[in-house]
């Protein structure tokens, strides 16, 4: 039931897996392959695909001669351009120190050891959006161009996002480099969901112990929200643990439905708590004008109450680049919407909203010593 699982087959992708492995195929033949950036929400399939594609090729490649290479880096969890290049270096049997190098020397290495090689090296970028947002696209550009210095060899790359407007964040060098096709995964519906919750649930479920009626709210409530596979895995798999500890006989609905609270606000406090302190600041001026009837804020509005905030806070604000940043990562986490609209001569400006309860943000508030002092006291209620 966890999200690192990776099942024989994966329902309802057979088009996402012949398309990604048609643009994959001619490396078997030494041949040169496209890059490709894989689209689509959370919990749509693309991770599981890219390594069940990735590894079926590497099976066929050993059969063949064993020429392909293979490496897959998640670069929200390695986090900065050394430690993704790092990681590349590992794929290919070679150390790096954790720090002490330059990023520079690091893909100079990386660079060499491919020429050693000789191999056909396919690199899938998992969240690459991430990385490009939060350190610009360098790396993604030395990346494309690696192939004009091989007499042997091929890089591949395979670029992984969540976010549909990705590429507006690229150079148009980059672009004109990557010259790479898309896979859009679309969101699962509810009966695409329940199959993939009857694969997993006969793995996981004791004959019996399931009821039709859990496995179908499970799949709804997921579909109700993007069709995240995810999302239903998490319910079914909350849902039997809270019926394991009463020793329930069944899963039924109910169990479900507790679930779904439970999920629900242990993951937006969770996520809420460990922000770091600017963008709980961010998060600060949305609760407080939401809190007086305004819907939504322009950048430009926000940043200068953000400025005051942190004023108010007694620390040094940030650039406004590295706000738009840090919206940007709200934005993903599900806690801020923001929207591009037109300003007519004005140009373009994002106007940002929260997506998150006001009580959830009240209590994190109330919880850190830093902001619970802006908060306005708590209304007694007079006696009657």
């Amino acid at each position: 039931m966890s999200h690192d699982f990776l099942p024989s087959q994966l329902p309802h992708r057979e088009e996402e897996i012949l398309k990604l492995g048609s643009i994959l195929a001619p490396s078997l033949r030494r041949m040169k392959c496209s890059n490709a950036f894989i689209y689509g929400k959370t919990g749509t399939g693309k991770t599981a695909v890219s390594k069940y594609v990735l590894s079926r090729l590497s099976r066929k490649s050993e059969e063949v001669g064993g020429w392909i290479k293979t490496c897959y880096v998640n670069c929200r969890v390695a986090g900065t351009e050394y430690r993704v290049t790092a990681s590349l270096c590992s794929f290919l049997g070679l150390n790096v120190p954790f720090t002490g190098l330059s990023t520079a020397e690091v893909l100079d290495r990386f660079i060499s050891q491919i020429k050693k090689a000789k191999a056909y090296l396919i690199i899938v970028l998992d969240e690459i959006d991430v990385l490009v947002k939060g350190y610009g696209d360098r790396l993604l550009y030395e990346l494309t161009r690696i192939n004009e210095n091989l007499e042997a060899g091929r890089v591949t790359i395979l670029g992984v996002s969540n976010d549909l407007h990705f590429k507006e964040f690229l150079d148009p060098r980059v672009l004109s480099s990557l010259s790479e096709e898309e896979v859009v995964f679309k969101p699962y519906t509810a009966g695409q969901l329940k199959d993939i919750l009857l694969q997993r649930a006969k793995l996981a479920f004791k004959p019996g112990a399931l009821t039709d009626s859990a496995l179908n709210l499970c799949a709804a409530l997921a579909a109700s929200e993007h069709g995240d596979a995810r999302r239903a895995l998490d319910l079914l798999r909350v849902a039997g643990e809270l019926a394991e500890r009463e020793n329930a006989e069944r899963v039924e609905d109910y169990h479900v439905r507790e679930a779904q609270k439970r999920i629900e606000h242990d993951r937006i406090l969770e996520a809420l708590s460990s922000l770091p302190l600017h963008s709980k600041a961010i998060l600060y001026v949305l609760y407080t004008a939401e809190k007086v009837g305004e819907k939504g804020l322009t950048t430009g509005v926000l940043y200068e109450r953000y400025l005051s905030a942190c004023g108010r806070l007694g620390v040094e604000g940030l650039t406004s680049r590295r706000v738009g940043g840090l919206l940007s990562e709200l934005d993903m986490l599900g806690v801020v919407d923001a929207q591009v609209v037109s300003l007519g001569r004005h140009g373009r400006t994002k106007r940002i909203r929260m997506k998150v309860p006001l009580k959830i943000v009240e209590k994190v508030f109330l919880e850190d010593p830093y902001f619970c002092s802006l908060l306005p006291p708590p209304k007694h209620k007079s006696p009657s």
